[in-house]
This record gives structure tokens, C-alpha cells and sequence, in this order.
């Protein structure tokens, strides 16, 4: 299936802005030339200054039981940098809701209102009890709904205040520490699962999804803001995330999807790929459902819509993001498009080859996908980008595929 791309009318569904996210790396390095695990100041400097350079709006502290400190990497962050937003991944198991609420707004008056919090209530029994959390899943995102709640609270009651739930208690908080605004940070929850969608639609300021077919995404979309509408809540920011492969040409992307393709498939075998690394996951059968449908994705296709690619969640067992779009600078380009048509207004791109991708987003794919933008608000249409880049809809493109693959294949 290839996005409609003839038709210069902006869909109903679109977005009229977008804001791109990448993920701070603490070492240096790629996932095709893995570094150690541990802080390399240097390399770590040089990587959120490359990001905030390159045009990026915000960048994603990860969290593991193994991993650096998401909320001190995120200050750090925002010292090194004057305008990238660092976004702190929190478990709610790791730390009392009153005292994130007071480091995430102190973090919000350090970096003079850029913070965001990602909330994971935890897609792996495994990890979760790495750090002593044994709920299940179900209760594991109640917990999280009561987390906001609190969150929320400790930022903007003016009195102090109790309570007693059925994850907290406490008496006679606050008022707490106040944000740079006075008002919330924003905060983002992902997930697959009827409790993630319950909690996200009702109290989440943005959703995040993985890099999933047009038509699902947008299914997906519609179905949060069903149960926003429900609740009387404001419709969440859409973050969706992609791996995209680039190059000057659509041939030169596919021969360098096929080498990436190989590399990963090497490492996951050896157990050295970086979630594997990171986060310690094994190669058992994914527990969290937004593995298991990208899984699933990958299994029906390896292609779809203008440029999403799935060999790579295959190669991976779709541990974390893991689906790329492959092209030309024009074609990828094309394709965040297709995304922002459907109602995504926050894009995350990672690339496998570390700051040489954040480098030729910045120069080259950031700058097409603004332009658009731009283009739309200047004439109320399309522009040329997404009808003269069609990706799978273009016989050369399939061609330069059918010719990488063949290659790989005899490599």
C-alpha cells in the first residue's frame, strides 16, 4: 500500500506543526559500532550539542535498571544546551510521585520550562523486578494514572493536601515546588494495551506510538482521542517514532538498509544489540503488545505505505523502536509527511549510525519536512515533495530494493 500522494488537498486529519525527537546517547558510538555503557562526558557533550545543531527539538533520556540516571542525564542536557528540550523517562516503581514531581520541576526551572516526562509503567515483568517491582501489568498502569494525578497536584495546589489511594498515602503535602510556568510539565505515555490507552487517553498530554502502517497509526489516533472526548480532555500531542535509513539516493539507501539489516542481525544473535545491551532483553517472545505488533507487521509484509521497512523489528524481535523508513533524503522526508497528514505532530527519528545520521537529518530531511510545513500554511496545499516522491508506488525504487535485497541475499 503507497500513501495517496497525487491529490494536493491537506487531509482533515493532518497536522499543522511538527517537533522532532531524538534519543540522548551517553557513550558515543552507533548500534552498528556499539560503545561501552558507561558516560563518556566527551562523546555525550558532542552528541546533545549535534542534536540542538541539527535542528532537533527535543531528546529522549531512556531508562533501564542498568543504565545512567535519566533525570541527571536530562540536567545535564539542559545545561550543555540552550533550546533542546530533554525528556526524562520515569517507572513510576523508582521513585515516590511527590519527589519526581519536585525533581522534574526543578529540572523545568533549570532549563527554563523545556522539561517533558515520559512515564513507562514497565512492558517486562523481567525488568520491573530487577528493581523490586512485581505488579501486574493491569495494576502497573493504575499505579501510573494515580502517579499523574499526584504529579499534577504537587506542581499547582495551592494548600497543602492528602492522600490516601490505593498505591500512595501521605498526609498534609505542599504546596509543592513549582514548575518554571506554574503549570504542568507535559506528560507522555506509550503503549498497546487497553490499560495503556485508558490511562493515556484520559491524562496523558501526548501518546506515543512505534512506527506502525498509516492506516493503523490513524486507527490508533482516533481511538485515544475517542476516550479524550470521553473524558472532556484536550486531544493529545501524537508522538510516533521511526529508524529511518537515508541517503542521496533511493539506490544508495537500500544497499545501506541491507548492510545495516545484516549487522543487526549478527549482533542480536551474539545478544549485543542495543536493547539487548541496554536493557538486558533476551530473545524470548516480547511481552509488551507493541513488540508483539510490530512483530506481527513484520511477519504479514515487509513493506508498506510510501518507505516503512520491518526487517528490521524482525532482525530485533522488535525490542524497542525498531521500524525504519528507507530512502532518499526526499523519500524519507516524504514519508514524516505521510505521518503528519495522519495526525502525528511529534516525530522521533533515530538513525543506526550515530551522529553521522543526526548530521544528515539536520542538513538534509528536518529541513524538506519544514519546508512543506511552511508551503502548507503559505498556500493552504500540498507541495511537490509527497507526489514526486513515491517510494514502493515508483518502479525504481522498488527496483533499487529488489537489486539491495538480491545482494544481501548473495552476501
Amino acid at each position: 500500500m503507497t500513501a495517496a500522494s497525487t491529490d494536493d488537498t491537506i487531509p482533515d486529519t493532518a497536522a499543522s506543526t511538527v517537533e522532532f525527537v531524538s534519543a540522548t546517547n551517553y557513550a558515543g558510538g552507533s548500534e552498528l559500532q556499539p560503545a561501552s555503557l558507561n558516560v563518556d562526558v566527551g562523546a555525550y557533550r558532542n552528541w546533545v550539542r549535534t542534536l540542538e545543531s541539527a535542528g532537533f527539538d527535543y531528546t529522549l533520556n531512556g531508562y533501564s535498571a542498568g543504565s545512567a540516571d535519566s533525570f541527571i542525564v536530562a540536567t545535564a542536557t539542559g545545561q550543555l544546551t540552550e533550546r533542546l528540550k530533554p525528556i526524562v523517562a520515569l517507572r513510576p516503581n523508582t521513585v515516590f510521585p511527590l519527589v519526581a514531581a519536585q525533581s522534574l520541576a526543578t529540572l523545568d526551572q533549570l532549563t527554563e520550562g523545556r522539561a517533558v516526562v515520559h512515564l513507562i509503567s514497565g512492558g517486562s515483568d523481567v525488568e520491573q523486578a530487577r528493581q523490586g517491582d512485581y505488579l501486574p501489568k493491569d495494576d502497573r498502569y493504575a499505579r501510573t494514572s494515580e502517579y499523574i494525578d499526584l504529579l499534577r497536584r504537587a506542581w499547582t495546589e495551592t494548600e497543602p493536601f492528602s492522600f490516601e489511594g490505593k498505591f500512595y498515602r501521605f498526609d498534609d503535602f505542599g504546596p509543592g515546588f513549582r514548575t518554571y510556568s506554574g503549570e504542568s510539565v507535559p506528560i507522555s505515555i506509550g503503549g498497546q494495551s487497553d490499560a495503556a490507552f485508558g490511562v493515556g487517553g484520559t491524562k496523558a498530554d501526548w501518546f506515543t506510538f512505534w512506527g506502525e502502517p498509516l492506516a493503523e497509526v490513524r486507527t490508533e489516533i482516533d481511538r485515544v482521542y475517542a476516550i479524550a472526548d470521553r473524558a472532556g480532555r484536550t486531544h493529545q500531542n501524537i508522538w510516533v517514532t521511526f529508524r529511518p535509513i537515508v541517503a542521496e539516493t533511493d539506490a544508495q539507501a537500500w544497499e545501506k538498509a541491507y548492510q545495516v539489516l545484516a549487522v543487526l542481525t549478527h549482533h542480536f544473535k551474539d545478544g549485543t544489540t542495543a536493547p539487548q545491551r541496554f536493557a538486558r532483553l533476551g530473545t524470548a517472545p516480547p511481552q509488551n503488545k507493541g513488540a508483539q505488533r510490530a512483530l506481527g507487521f513484520a511477519a504479514a509484509s515487509e513493506h508498506y505505505d510510501r518507505a516503512l521497512w520491518t526487517p528490521t523489528a524482525s532482525a530485533t524481535n522488535a525490542a524497542g523502536a525498531s521500524t525504519a523508513l528507507v530512502g532518499s533524503y526526499q523519500t524519507v522526508a516524504a514519508a514524516i509527511v505521510d505521518y503528519i497528514d495522519a495526525g502525528a505532530n511529534i516525530v522521533s527519528i533515530r538513525g543506526y549510525e550515530g551522529i553521522a545520521d543526526i548530521e544528515k537529518y539536520g542538513e538534509f530531511v528536518l529541513p524538506l519536512v519544514r519546508a512543506e510545513l511552511e508551503h502548507r500554511r503559505a498556500t493552504g496545499r500540498r507541495g511537490r515533495l509527497q507526489r514526486e516522491h513515491l517510494g514502493y508506488g515508483d518502479p525504481d525504487f522498488l527496483a533499487a530494493h529488489d537489486a539491495a535485497a538480491k545482494a544481501g541475499v548473495a552476501a
